[in-house]
């Protein structure tokens, strides 16, 4: 049964601990009802068509960078044509008078652009769950490859939807980014994590999963092998946490079973997103693996993001300025109001 959350913290302003990142959000709920005379966006096109002559990334159609795609059937990924790292930067370091003030060092890396299909029209919204299942395989596969590479630390596969969230283009696609050091993100979960399992002998992320199993609040859907809520702690309006219940760290360690799993929560989860507003939904949506450093990282739990930024209607969005800038990130609809309507606009996959 549902357990209700203390009034106090449904009408009144509190702070809620991120014990993933180790900081916090600020929770305003009396805020829902101010009145708004911001930016407004525009509504993207719901028609597309499935072949696109002028879309760099439809099969056949010539990059940006002069490249021509081959006519594929399935995923395709290839390196990206204006990748912010390179493979083979010089190794360099800086520390002017070695004072910890000017400090640098070059960074290398390799990013990749992963189309789902071919079809320009389509999202994960719209797909197959077997052909969601295959853009899973594809990011195994590319994992696997890309922590091999010499150097590489860590792998970051990551989706932008939407000109909201600065997609440039449409067409069904995702990024993958593996790089020589374990970025800011990831590395502040991975001390969390760290000091959680040294402290209480357990995993965060498989304790914490337990904790919403029972309370049932902000879970939004679930299955054998994953649940989706949105987290105590979210900052974004319809932000979702994507949780294994396996404790595993990696893409690679997925067995079949939950290939299929997140393939349909994967679907649930941008599908009922596009009911909120009734537009397609944006959101930049990233899987967070253990490092491939070299070491073992039992404190590793297997996790995706999904920010999504609508907060009142398909036109208006939350803007992360001022305090949020300056002092603390802060949100009007409390995690368990966003829940609610989630789960009220799930449909049977």
């Amino acid at each position: 049964m549902d357990r209700q959350l203390n009034p106090i913290f449904r009408e009144q302003s509190h702070r809620r601990f991120n014990p993933l990142a180790g900081d916090w959000v600020l929770v305003s709920p009396h805020r829902t009802q101010r009145p708004w005379q911001g930016a407004v966006e525009s509504v993207p096109p719901t028609e597309r068509p499935q072949y696109d002559p002028t879309c760099y990334l439809c099969p056949g159609n010539t990059r940006a960078g002069g490249l021509r795609n081959p006519k594929y059937q399935s995923t395709f990924v290839f390196e990206n044509d204006f990748a912010a790292l390179k493979k083979d930067a010089p190794s360099a370091k800086l520390d002017l008078q070695n004072k910890g003030l000017l400090v640098a060092e070059t960074e290398r890396g390799v990013c990749r652009v992963m189309c789902f299909l071919p079809r320009h029209d389509l999202t994960l919204a719209t797909m197959r769950t077997s052909e969601i299942e295959e853009v899973v395989r594809t990011w195994i596969v590319q994992t696997r490859e890309l922590a091999a590479i010499s150097g590489i630390q860590h792998v970051q596969i990551f989706e932008n939807r939407g000109e909201m969230m600065g997609a440039s283009n449409p067409h069904p696609h995702c990024q993958i980014w593996a790089t020589g050091t374990i970025p800011e993100v990831p590395s502040r979960e991975l001390a969390c994590q760290k000091r959680y399992l040294d402290s209480n002998h357990s995993c965060l992320l498989c304790d914490y999963v337990a904790l919403e199993d029972v309370e049932r609040l902000r879970v939004v859907f679930s299955n054998d092998s994953f649940v989706a809520l949105v987290p105590f702690w979210a900052v974004w309006p319809f932000e979702v946490l994507l949780c294994s219940r396996r404790h595993l760290g990696t893409f690679p360690e997925l067995n079949e079973s939950e290939i299929a799993q997140l393939s349909s929560i994967l679907k649930q989860i941008v599908s009922t997103y596009d009911r909120v507003f009734n537009v397609p939904f944006p959101y930049s949506m990233g899987f967070h693996q253990a490092p491939f450093d070299g070491s073992d990282h039992p404190e590793w739990h297997f996790h995706a993001h999904f920010y999504p930024p609508l907060l009142r209607s398909a036109t208006v969005r939350k803007f992360m300025v001022g305090f949020e800038m300056l002092g603390t990130p802060q949100r009007d609809i409390t995690a368990e109001l966003a829940a609610e309507k989630l789960r009220s606009l799930v449909r049977p996959s």
